[in-house]
């Protein structure tokens, strides 16, 4: 009778062990789907299950666990998105997470992961403090980081012959982080070209006007190339500033890379040149042929600048579930530090210091006539990820 009791409690054993190892994977997606960055937060949760999709080769699993995602919306707002986070460690039982669009946010996010001790990976927020001085070793970042963004337009910038740069950036962590940046690359890479002039807008402004004055009068008598480098997420003012003409003063714009509809207005501007994270049109690989084809047939459209960063962030996600052979934790961060992993842009590597993805960055120029309302940019140049001495800022 033992004996039976025996064998009947090992094979429940055995039954238990593989319903616990065939649980889904679950992983918690939030974005800032109300508000004024929603379109980045639609474009992270395509990418991020196109991803998903591509990676499994359709079946939604990987190691015999179907992969389980719960999107929830943070609103951009800090305390809503720490909370959201809370509730899907603790209630949902995430083994992952994922998030969030907004820089203030994801910030207050970061001490949850550490509280919880899961893994958060930052996609698409790019404040530097996410990777400096606020992480903790449960955070790893697909996103670009606004020193990479900085490098990409330092690189953009004539390396020869004096330059003056005014920025005009928003009133927050992104545009501070931005500005602070973009001075450190231009410094390392571009000596012959110094910022001059700061100008912070609130992130809802609209009228520009004293802004740019503001702007003109600081460069306008300066010698060389006059340059206003504009960091903005959102709404994009590059057209308020062109229509109020710098040309007068032989000031021109140099915009960031943005999403497909606000990068419209640049058609306008044939020949401006600037850096971008992606541009559908750029990367020459399987995986983003892949994307450009399969978004386009479902949503008639290329994808998007935030797309290829949810696919992103869904390849760091499986590949280190893969070599981490499941789950848990503290495997998966000894599987993430200093992983390589494909992405639409191409390879991306998890520095081990800071856990910050390293990836290429495009200066690019806007075309004289594009094909259609997408066609925006030819490519000058890709900027490799070795060329760019991004700092480490964390106190690891």
């Amino acid at each position: 009778m033992r004996l039976k009791l025996t064998i009947a409690a090992a094979a429940a054993g055995i039954l238990f062990a593989s319903a616990a190892f065939a649980q889904d994977i679950k992983i918690a997606l939030i974005a800032g789907k109300t508000g004024q960055l929603e379109a980045y937060a639609k474009q992270t949760e395509a990418g991020f299950m196109m991803g998903l999709e591509y990676l499994t080769k359709g079946t939604m699993a990987v190691g015999g666990r179907k992969i389980s995602v719960i999107v929830k919306d943070d609103q951009l707002k800090a305390d809503l998105a720490k909370t959201l986070l809370e509730q899907a460690y603790n209630d949902d039982n995430v083994d992952l997470a994922i998030g969030t669009t907004s820089s203030a946010a994801a910030l207050a996010m970061l001490p949850v992961a550490e509280e919880n001790g899961k893994v958060l990976i930052v996609e698409p927020a790019v404040a530097d403090a996410i990777t400096g001085e606020k992480w903790n070793r449960f955070i790893f970042r697909t996103a670009r980081n606004s020193t990479q963004d900085a490098y990409g337009a330092a690189a953009a910038v004539p390396a020869s012959g004096e330059v003056s740069i005014a920025t005009l950036a928003q009133d927050y962590a992104f545009g501070k982080d931005g500005v602070a940046a973009l001075k450190t690359a231009l410094a390392q890479i571009r000596p012959n070209a110094k910022v001059v002039f700061e100008e912070y807008a609130p992130q809802n402004a609209t009228d520009f006007t004293a802004s740019a004055q503001r702007i003109f009068d600081a460069l306008k008598d300066k010698p060389g190339r006059k340059i206003i480098n504009i960091i903005w997420a959102g709404q994009h003012p590059l057209p308020k500033i062109a229509d109020l003409k710098p040309e007068r003063f032989g000031i021109e714009i140099a915009p960031g890379g943005n999403i497909l509809p606000a990068m419209q207005i640049y058609k306008n501007y044939p020949g401006m040149e600037g850096a971008v994270y992606y541009y559908y049109a750029f990367p020459k690989n399987a995986m983003n042929d892949w994307l450009v084809a399969e978004h386009q047939k479902r949503f008639n459209a290329p994808p998007d600048f935030f797309t290829a960063g949810g696919f992103a962030a869904a390849s760091a996600a499986v590949t280190a579930i893969q070599k981490a052979g499941g789950t848990d934790t503290e495997k998966l961060i000894a599987a993430m530090e200093g992983m390589t992993f494909e992405t639409p842009k191409g390879p991306m590597t998890f520095r081990k210091e800071d856990h910050q993805a390293l990836q290429d960055m495009y200066h690019f120029k806007v075309k004289a006539n594009g094909k259609d309302a997408n066609d925006l940019l030819d490519l000058v140049a890709t900027i490799p990820a070795d060329k760019m001495p991004i700092p480490v800022r964390n106190k690891r």
